[in-house]
C-alpha cells in the first residue's frame, strides 16, 4: 500500500510538471515542454527495431517517453534506434557490463548467453498470451527469469506480448517437408532449431538486416514478424508465399533489461513507476497486435501475396523437431531443464481449465 501511495505521489508531480499525452495509440504520444529536474537519472535505451516500425518500435519508444513524462523528468529514458548505441546483437553484453543503462527486445535473441532464457519469449507450439503470462506471473516462471538474468548483472521487466507471429515468406510454394530441405533460412529462436532438424539453413538475422539479405540471395527465406510488420518491412515485394500459423511464437514477451546497479539505484516509486507503465505497455500491445494484422493480410492479399496454411502432416514434422530439440538442450543445460519442466507441468494443468473454460 505504501509503494502504491508513493506512485500516485509521483504520477501527480510528474502531471504537475509534464503533461503526457496519448491520443489513440503508441504513435501519438506526445510529452509538452516542462520544466525539467536537475538531479535527473538519465537511462539510455537501446532497441532492438527502429521506434518507427509498426508496433514493436512505436511501443518501445512509447514506453520510455511514458516513463520519462509519468516521472516528472526524474528518471529520463531516452530511446535509440538499433545501431545508435550498440548493435542489436550486442546489446547484452552491454547493458551487462553498464556500457549503456537499458534496452528493449525479447529474450529470445540472447540464448547464446543463457539457454533458458528462451522460454521467456516465445515457445515453439507453446502457449496463448493469457496462459504464457499465467505462468510467468503465477506459476514460478517470474523467479527463475529473475535469477537468470542476476547472473549476468541484469533485471529484466517484461514490457510487452505479442500475438502470434506469421511462419515465414517464401519464393515458392512449399508442398511437402522435402521443399524445405536445403533451404537458407532467417528464422527466431527455438523455432530455427526445429527446422535445422528438417534440412533447413537457419540463423538469426537482426530485423534491419532481413530485406537486403533476402534480396541478394544470402537467405533464400524469412520470418520476422506479424503481418502488419512484415509488411512495413516489405518482405513481399521478394518473396510471395506467406504461411501461418506461427508455430514457433504463438505469443512474445518484449523485455526491458536494465544494468542491476542502474536498477538498484532507483528509488522505490520509480521502480513500481517502470513496472506499472511495462504492464500497460502489455495491455496495448496485446489490444493493438490483435487488432491490425486482419487489415495487413487483406493488402498484402491486394499486393499479389498468396496467404497458406501449413498442412497438418507439415506442422506434425515441425512439431517432432521441436520434441527432438527440446529433449536434447534439456539434458545440456540443467537450468533449460528446469524451466521447461515448470512450463510443461503448467500447461499439463492448465489444460483442464482451458478444456472446460473456453469455447
Amino acid at each position: 500500500m505504501r509503494n502504491i501511495v508513493f506512485l500516485i505521489i509521483g504520477l501527480t508531480a510528474g502531471l504537475l510538471v509534464g503533461f503526457v499525452a496519448v491520443d489513440g495509440g503508441p504513435e501519438q504520444v506526445t510529452l509538452t515542454e516542462a520544466a525539467v529536474p536537475q538531479d535527473v537519472i538519465r537511462w539510455k535505451v537501446t532497441g532492438a527495431v527502429p521506434a518507427s516500425l509498426v508496433q514493436v518500435g512505436t511501443l518501445s519508444e512509447r514506453a520510455t517517453k511514458l516513463i520519462t513524462g509519468l516521472s516528472g523528468g526524474r528518471l529520463h529514458a531516452q530511446f535509440y534506434d538499433p545501431g545508435a548505441l550498440v548493435p542489436v546483437m550486442e546489446m547484452f553484453d552491454a547493458v551487462s557490463a553498464g556500457a549503456i543503462d537499458a534496452g528493449i527486445a525479447t529474450a529470445g535473441y540472447w540464448v547464446g548467453k543463457e539457454p533458458a532464457l528462451a522460454f521467456f519469449s516465445a515457445v515453439p507450439f507453446g502457449p496463448n498470451a493469457g496462459e504464457y503470462m499465467a505462468w510467468f506471473y503465477y506459476g514460478g516462471g517470474k523467479e527463475m527469469y529473475d535469477e537468470l538474468y542476476a547472473r549476468h548483472n541484469m533485471k529484466g521487466v517484461m514490457c510487452g506480448m505479442l500475438p502470434p507471429e506469421a511462419s515465414g515468406w517464401f519464393r515458392e510454394e512449399i508442398i511437402s517437408v522435402e521443399d524445405l530441405r536445403g533451404l537458407k533460412m532467417r528464422f527466431f529462436g527455438l523455432g530455427g532449431e526445429a527446422l535445422e532438424r528438417l534440412g533447413v539453413s537457419t540463423q538469426l538475422i537482426a530485423g534491419s538486416d532481413i530485406y537486403p539479405a533476402l534480396e541478394l540471395g544470402t537467405i533464400d527465406a524469412t520470418e520476422f514478424s506479424m503481418p502488419a510488420v512484415d509488411q512495413a518491412l516489405g518482405f513481399h515485394q521478394i518473396a510471395k508465399h506467406y504461411y501461418f500459423p506461427g508455430w514457433h511464437q504463438q505469443s512474445t514477451f518484449l523485455e526491458l533489461i536494465v544494468n542491476m546497479e542502474r536498477w538498484q539505484a532507483l528509488p522505490d516509486d520509480l521502480k513500481l513507476l517502470v513496472e506499472t507503465v511495462c504492464g500497460e505497455s502489455i495491455r496495448l500491445s496485446i489490444a493493438e497486435g490483435d487488432a491490425l494484422q486482419f487489415k495487413a493480410i487483406a493488402a498484402l492479399k491486394e499486393q499479389g501475396v498468396s496467404v497458406h496454411r501449413w498442412s497438418p502432416e507439415i506442422l506434425a514434422a515441425f512439431e517432432a523437431g521441436w520434441q527432438e530439440v527440446v529433449a536434447e538442450r534439456s539434458a545440456e543445460n540443467a537450468d533449460f531443464a528446469r524451466v521447461w519442466q515448470s512450463l510443461k507441468a503448467f500447461r499439463e494443468d492448465y489444460a483442464v481449465w482451458l478444456g472446460l473454460g473456453y469455447l
